[in-house]
């Protein structure tokens, strides 16, 4: 566990790693492994929304809560799925309110990095999960880094998004400072949420409308094609 890659994030987030919570996650993890369970996303992944969004750069929040959990689809984004992966139900709902709010076609792919590396960061409230077996790492310590994640974007960001979806994202991001960012809720993208007021939330162009008005670059949420 390491952050050697996400040097912007680094300085703030490494006394977490000294912290009783973090070495009983560590010595959890290793566990699992020793025991040869599947976790997903692998390591090298567990820290990629840090890695390609800086804490500098954070524009926009999206949370999520947990990795998705069958082979080839998590790699440290939040709704987001390798490139060649069948798109999930949640981000095609997600791409269904693109379409009505800013008439964006869906991309015919589900991978979100171009998203994060214009300063959207794609953060699980949980980092890992182990295959097949959902939420299966929840109350392990991930909770407690990512609130600290949030936390960092609250004070250290200035007039920031976030796209609080689903009552669970609601109650994470329950201290954040909505006098300083813009603070958008609406039910969880899920097929079994969405109809209830995530579609028809116009998320998108409010954040696009919010960073204009604070001198910032919007997002381009068009998803570029994959070759």
């Amino acid at each position: 566990m390491a952050l050697e890659n996400a040097p912007s994030w680094k300085p703030f987030l490494d006394p977490e790693f000294e912290k009783p919570y973090m070495q009983a996650l560590k010595q959890f993890l290793r566990s699992e492994k020793d025991q040869h369970k599947v976790i997903f996303p692998p390591s090298s992944d567990w820290f990629h929304a840090l890695e390609v969004t800086p804490l500098d750069q954070v524009n926009v929040v999206i949370l999520g809560q947990d990795p998705y959990h069958q082979p080839g689809q998590a790699h440290g984004l939040c709704f987001s799925v390798k490139p060649g992966v069948r798109i999930p139900p949640s981000l095609q709902n997600i791409y269904k309110e693109l379409k009505t709010d800013l008439g964006i076609d869906q991309p015919g792919h589900g991978f979100l990095d171009p998203w994060a590396t214009q300063g959207v960061l794609l953060i699980n409230a949980v980092l890992t999960v182990e295959q097949s077996n959902a939420n299966a790492h929840q109350g392990k310590g991930w909770e407690i880094f990512t609130d600290r994640i949030i936390e960092l974007v609250n004070e250290q960001c200035d007039h920031a998004v976030f796209m609080l979806w689903g009552s669970y994202a609601q109650k994470k991001g329950s201290g954040i400072d909505n006098q300083k960012h813009l603070v958008l809720k609406a039910p969880h993208p899920s097929p079994l949420s969405a109809h209830r007021g995530f579609l028809g939330c116009q998320h998108f162009s409010q954040a696009n409308e919010w960073l204009i008005s604070q001198g910032k670059t919007p997002i381009n949420w068009q998803l570029p094609a994959l070759d």
